[in-house]
């Protein structure tokens, strides 16, 4: 029998600059992706209450232009039976202001400080992680009344574009409270699909996040900040009761929400990697 040894093999890239390109062509791998998104959840809970708070309002705020982009294009396209397509991409103007900007949407923030909690299932994970939620969704909410005062209240819109915006607000509103808690769910799920993209997208994040958000109009699901801008605009003008705006849309959107984008979606992908990932070091 011949002592023979299996050759090496040649590495067919040579060049430093080669392998860096073949790094770049192969994109990121689910865990790194992972390991992207914890180290982001971390800072998040990190960030003083002051930051977290204005950086909510702004949110709460620019998560308008959703609306008011979706009701431009509504009032100005011809009623063809492809205008709900169309116009539908004026939901992701907001979207697009929000998570380039680095502002604290609460749909994002129940995916991304939820990955540490899940590495590390400690009281004090928790404690943190409820008191970001708490703080991201009272000022996304204080911001979207605020903005949504402002465009009521003010000569800013048009007779004819207040109206529209009256028209998107009770559809989205006026689904019912089961009816509105399912869609949540899916809508839920398209936004963490969106952050878990972004740490690969490439230069293509816009892209990335039009197409999903778009999704989320076109496919009528209901998004709680967003939705929480109809749901003031409706509430200020005295044509929604509180009590119908808080149990019949505003509480099962949120559970759909949450539901759609931390039961389902993130912990499916952090089922996949998890074999993979390493002990990470716990946290106080």
């Amino acid at each position: 029998m011949s002592d023979t040894h299996e050759a090496p093999r040649k590495d067919l890239v040579e060049k430093e600059s080669e392998r860096e390109a073949v790094e770049e062509a192969s994109g990121l791998s689910p865990r790194l992706i992972f390991e992207t998104i914890r180290q982001n959840g971390e800072e998040e809970l990190d960030r003083p209450t002051k930051a977290l708070f204005w950086s909510g309002i702004a949110a709460g705020v620019l998560i308008s232009f959703s609306v008011l982009g979706e009701a431009i294009l509504r009032a100005h396209l011809p009623d063809t039976s492809g205008r709900f397509l169309i116009e539908n991409l004026g939901y992701s103007l907001g979207f697009v202001l929000v998570i380039l900007g680095r502002m604290q949407l609460f749909t994002e923030n129940t995916i991304t400080t939820v990955v540490p909690a899940m590495i590390n299932p400690s009281v004090a994970c928790f404690t943190k992680t409820a008191r970001l939620w708490a703080i991201v969704l009272g000022a996304n909410l204080l911001g979207a009344f605020a903005i949504s005062a402002f465009l009521i209240h003010t000569p800013v819109l048009s007779p004819q574009l207040v109206s529209v915006i009256n028209d998107l607000s009770h559809h989205a509103t006026g689904m019912g409270a089961w009816v509105g808690f399912l869609r949540g769910i899916p809508a839920g799920i398209l936004i963490a699909a969106i952050v878990w993209m972004l740490p690969s997208a490439q230069n293509n994040e816009v892209l990335v996040i039009v197409i999903f958000t778009w999704m989320i109009a076109a496919g009528d699901f209901t998004h709680v900040v967003a939705g929480s801008v109809e749901m003031a605009v409706l509430m200020l003008q005295g044509q929604l009761p509180p009590g119908a705006a808080v149990f019949s849309f505003f509480l099962p959107v949120l559970a759909g929400n949450i539901i759609g984008g931390t039961a389902v979606f993130t912990m499916l992908a952090y089922a996949q990697i998890k074999p993979e990932i390493e002990e990470y070091p716990k946290r106080g």
